[in-house]
């Protein structure tokens, strides 16, 4: 068995990669992965080059793989450490370029390591241990779900790191009153009156699924999206292209939700699904209203939830205003080998620390959901 790099995940049929795949996850689907490839949101001048890694049999067949990327700086990761590579820069240190296993810009927990275990846990090995002769300083995984976590956990040289991010979940609820009805008396209140405001400003709301989107209501939907980014004065990352070619690719798994002012069309969010679960990922405005995202971006996303039998809601990373809005605090774990032995020692004492502070936060968090005391 052997691993080889993928510069290109199209230099593998759809069947092949997703055929590794042991549930309904959108991102790390072929369709997704290539899409931001040949849209050039990833690539040469992006400081994300994709570097695939797969393990094939004697046979030539795949047996595991890894979506990754050599990456040129941090951005774009959602597992911020910005602060190690400052350290490195300090000491002396070359911290890029760097391996990453995530999906770009999708803080989204998932699969990572494809494939069958044992043939997974191998190529993790042999992805470590040759860092350093092709010139990198570090592998990181962001997002694991459990079994990759089982994987990870207890293999030498990795370093676990907590998140904390804010989903909602459906209690079986049988329309969005039956969960306003689980609420303090305070909270329901203010969330009934923040859709009355929205309603109260004339504005409706259109869902669409990704074929039923024209090329000019794509326009707009990127219109909204890029907006999101530059009034921070940022580049947005993704490209117009992308959104056409996923439209193309799986058009089932998309979502879009329309806000009108009457006939103009003055906001959107953008989701994906994959079995049980509501992604909600980009949102943006061409014009201000008040209320109108928490509207556009929660509470018609847990309507649809709802109405689509549909059980968690992951609305994206952080924001703890999403608490008093009845999202939960989940725990999200990444992964990391650093080459360097100072460096590794040292993140490994922040990282504990760390993992207590996370822990105690979350915990913390719990106390200011907005549910009624039992």
């Amino acid at each position: 068995m052997s691993v080889h790099c993928l510069t290109a995940l199209n230099d593998l049929a759809p069947a092949q990669w997703d055929g590794l795949l042991a549930q309904s996850q959108p991102f790390v689907c072929h369709a997704f992965l290539s899409a931001l490839e040949d849209s050039g949101s990833v690539g040469p001048g992006t400081g994300w080059l994709p570097a695939h890694r797969v393990l094939k049999g004697q046979e030539g067949q795949l047996l595991a793989a890894l979506p990754a990327y050599v990456k040129q700086h941090s951005y774009g990761e959602y597992v911020f450490d910005h602060g190690w590579a400052d350290a490195c820069a300090r000491a002396g240190i070359a911290y890029y370029p760097k391996l990453l296993g995530a999906v770009p810009f999708s803080p989204v927990s998932g699969p990572r390591l494809l494939g069958d275990p044992l043939a997974a846990g191998q190529l993790l090995d042999e992805l470590s241990a040759g860092l350093g002769p092709q010139g990198l300083s570090s592998l990181h995984i962001n997002f694991t779900e459990a079994a990759d976590e089982a994987l990870l956990r207890g293999r030498a040289g990795w370093l676990e790191r907590l998140g904390c991010q804010f989903h909602w979940h459906n209690r079986g609820y049988r329309d969005f009153q039956d969960f306003l009805d689980s609420l303090a008396s305070r909270k329901r209140k203010q969330l009934r009156k923040e859709r009355e405001q929205v309603a109260g400003q004339g504005i409706e709301f259109d869902w669409r699924e990704g074929h039923q989107l024209s090329e000019v209501e794509w326009d707009f939907v990127y219109a909204c999206y890029a907006n999101t980014y530059r009034v921070r004065g940022q580049q947005p990352y993704l490209t117009r292209q992308f959104f056409s070619l996923l439209a193309e690719r799986m058009p089932a798994a998309i979502r879009v939700v329309l806000a009108r002012q009457g006939p103009r069309p003055v906001a959107m969010a953008f989701s994906l699904v994959g079995g049980e679960r509501f992604y909600g990922r980009y949102w943006g405005c061409v014009a201000e209203f008040d209320r109108l995202h928490f509207e556009t971006c929660f509470y018609q996303g847990m309507d649809y939830a709802i109405a689509q039998g549909l059980q968690q809601f992951d609305a994206g990373a952080q924001g703890e205003h999403k608490l008093i809005r009845g999202f939960e605090p989940v725990i999200t774990r990444s992964w990391h080998y650093l080459c360097h032995p100072g460096l590794r020692a040292a993140v490994a004492d922040f990282l504990e620390d760390e993992r207590r502070d996370v822990a105690a936060y979350a915990e913390g968090a719990r106390t200011l959901l907005p549910f009624r005391q039992a």
